[in-house]
């Protein structure tokens, strides 16, 4: 759940890598950083809050270099503070190291204790630190092979920026859980989790890194090495669901399209009876204008979302809370009123925030509620880097459909099959790509790619949504990731 961006050989490098997490700020907004290279030093500004309120002119002269890597964060491993936010830079024998990480590993508690055992001292909460302990403990090879038999240690999903005072490294696991591509800015190369950075610094897309790959830059080219054995692709489905951007091409596919093609399917699978069609906004709107365009229904913007609220809301106080839907989202009565309304959105997860946008709906004149969901039941927790809850959380787990209705308050609810999501994910003919590549749904069916060790260890629980009449709603808990 984190964002990563990388450059190689570019003048004003730490000015393109600010921009370059600015176009991933949706992918984490607990903390930002940015490390560069220069001659034989590395320099790194990090701080808590957004890109653009913590780098200014002054902080991007003091990060001199014409190699950059920088990192965006909402922590999935490791608690969300200052000494925890990347990219980390270390000195050890060989010189100095800076790195940052998108994913999450699943042994890194066995790796640290490990480590801890032997004498290691760890500076950070987080999972990425074990690679820089196992890379310093091993004493033969360059920094390519030290670096590839740590990664050989650690199991689970990561894509990886390694920066040496001559190098840029990338790297992703073999399974590719989550996405790292590969572009080119003039006589510079550029590496990010997603496209959609290289649109605003008009970088040239290259191609994906590929699972299993490490990339090399440096003052000789750009090269490329396969040192894991391969095994089958599983990217992760919930990019394309909701967690990228959707002018973002992940896995060889548009995520835009792919979300107007659930949409399509889902009015397929579960079609109303409505009036009109409202997109739960932003995420929720490639799929409204599928399953408009499919059922003829036509689509309005009956729900307005204030962009002065982030993706993660963060209340100040309880007595405030129950307010945290509508600070978000308030309801066009000229729409809704009398209407018999299909509201369309992603994802489903505990029910609170999708049952305070029924009520309001309701509270604005609606006659009747559909709710529409363009991805299948939330029932496991994900391990490989995204934010969901325990699984005793997940309102989906334990209750039916019909249950999850009555709490939320529809007249009617629709998921998404979870073989219409995967059918949706293939490319057109214009798009390319391989529609037979592997997804990760394990957060939908529960076959998790990777076995986790110590699984119901790994987070603590947080109240879970309790099945009572709608008509007298509780008070929102708030998801610290996934917004309802």
């Amino acid at each position: 759940m984190c964002g990563i961006f990388g450059i190689y050989g570019h003048d004003e490098a730490a000015n393109i890598a600010y921009l370059g997490l600015h176009a991933l700020q949706h992918r984490g907004q607990e903390s930002a950083g940015i490390a560069t290279s220069e001659g034989g030093r590395l320099h790194r500004h990090v701080a808590m809050g957004l890109v653009s309120e913590r780098f200014g002119k002054e902080t991007l002269a003091e990060l001199p270099g014409r190699a950059a890597i920088g990192h965006v964060r909402y922590s999935t491993s490791g608690s969300s503070e200052l000494r925890n936010a990347q990219p980390f830079v270390f000195e050890y024998s060989h010189g100095g190291l800076a790195i940052c990480h998108n994913g999450n590993l699943v042994n890194a508690t066995e790796i640290r204790a490990r480590l801890e055992r032997q004498g290691s001292i760890f500076q950070t909460s987080s999972d990425t630190e074990v690679i820089v302990h196992l890379l310093a403990q091993i004493r033969e090879g360059d920094l390519l092979d030290r670096f590839t038999a740590a990664l050989r240690q650690v199991t689970g999903a990561y894509s990886l920026l390694l920066l040496s005072e001559g190098r840029l490294i990338a790297a992703r696991d073999p399974h590719g859980f989550r996405p790292l591509v590969l572009g080119r800015l003039r006589d510079s190369y550029v590496f990010a989790s997603e496209t959609s950075c290289f649109d605003l610094i008009e970088a040239e897309f290259i191609r994906e890194i590929e699972p299993g790959e490490v990339v090399v830059a440096d003052g000789v080219a750009v090269r490329s090495f396969r040192p894991f054995e391969p095994v089958k692709p599983r990217f992760c489905v919930f990019e394309h669901v909701y967690f990228a951007r959707p002018d973002s091409l992940l896995n060889g596919r548009s995520v835009y399209r792919a979300r107007e093609r659930m949409g399509r399917r889902l009015a397929i699978e579960h079609p109303a009876e409505a009036d009109v069609v409202l997109p739960v906004p932003d995420s929720g709107v490639p799929a409204a204008i599928g399953y408009s365009q499919q059922s003829g229904i036509p689509l309005e913007m009956g729900l307005i979302r204030s962009h002065y609220v982030g993706r993660t809301f963060i209340e100040p106080q309880d007595s405030i809370r129950h307010f945290g839907v509508r600070l978000k989202l308030s309801p066009v009565r000229s729409v809704v009123d009398g209407k018999r309304i299909a509201v369309i959105d992603d994802s489903l997860v505990r029910g609170t925030t999708s049952r305070k946008i029924v009520t309001m709906l309701r509270g604005a004149g609606a006659a009747e509620v559909h709710l529409r969901i363009s991805a299948p039941p939330t029932t496991n927790p994900c391990y490989y880097g995204i934010d969901t809850p325990t699984r005793e959380e997940l309102i989906a787990s334990s209750h039916s459909a019909d249950e999850i209705r009555s709490y939320i308050g529809c007249d009617t609810l629709g998921y998404l099959s979870h073989d219409g999501m995967i059918a949706a994910t293939h490319p057109s003919p214009v798009e390319g790509g391989e529609p037979g590549a592997g997804y990760c749904s394990a957060c939908f069916t529960g076959a998790y790619p990777v076995p986790i060790p110590n699984a119901d260890r790994e987070r603590a629980p947080r109240p879970a949504p309790q099945i009572h009449p709608a008509a007298d709603p509780s008070p929102l808990v708030p998801l610290r990731r996934l917004k309802h």
